[in-house]
């Protein structure tokens, strides 16, 4: 799909990354670039990564840092706003408990995916699922599965709430965004959002709970979405 213009009008922005502004291969599209650059109403990236990997997103892309984090864990509203609303410390017994249980998180030694999380645990998803339930229950805490990890997180946040937050913060309402993702953890989002797409890729919940569709997979289905429902 060539790389669509986006209209005067476009409606502020809520968009996913891993499965909806990259391929297959987890990479970012870079016909995705150009659209976000150019979009002419706040974007914020919702992802279940830790902040800096969609804070390092925006400041490469050069647009504001409006971010939710961590499924809600961590958003950013610019410069001067960061707010923390999951619980580390449960988090952070249960990645404890796990590993006493005899199960790893999969990530290696390095473990870049939880180096620097603050509210989550995010497990590989080649690792038991339901132990990590288990031990998750016991904390207060639910298991949500992106399609790329187990995130272990508060029932309390999600990227619903944390767009609450972002658009408070811009004198904006959340039912003024379009939500654009492909997983069950942006069902919240679509729910709080004015008008909600999921790309073709997208996993059974997340298909059921869009407003609208996508014929084509992954940033394809992104570029499509911009075609198609960018307008007020």
């Amino acid at each position: 799909m060539d790389t669509p213009s986006v209209p005067d009008d476009a409606p502020p922005l809520a968009v996913d990354i891993d499965g909806t502004l990259t391929n297959d291969q987890r990479a970012l599209d870079p016909r995705v670039i150009p659209v976000l650059r150019a979009w002419p109403t706040p974007i914020v990236i919702a992802t279940g990564k830790s902040m800096p990997y969609p804070v390092a997103l925006c400041e490469f892309l050069g647009i504001e840092q409006l971010v939710i984090a961590e499924n809600g864990g961590v958003v950013v509203a610019g410069r001067d706003t960061v707010r923390i609303e999951g619980d580390r410390e449960a988090a952070n017994a249960v990645a404890a408990a796990y590993r006493d249980a005899g199960y790893g998180l999969g990530w290696g030694e390095a473990d870049l995916v939880n180096r620097w999380r603050e509210t989550e645990l995010a497990v590989a998803r080649e690792m038991p699922l339901a132990p990590l339930q288990e031990i998750a229950d016991e904390y207060g805490l639910v298991v949500v599965d992106t399609g790329y990890a187990y995130h272990v997180k508060s029932p309390m946040v999600d990227k619903g709430t944390g767009l609450n937050v972002v658009a408070a913060e811009l004198n904006l309402n959340s039912g003024d965004f379009l939500a654009i993702g492909d997983s069950e953890n942006d069902v919240p989002t679509f729910e709080v959002a004015g008008r909600s797409v999921a790309v073709a890729n997208a996993d059974d919940r997340a298909l059921a709970a869009a407003d609208h569709v996508t014929d084509a997979r992954f940033a394809d289905g992104f570029l499509e979405a911009v075609e198609r429902f960018a307008v007020p």
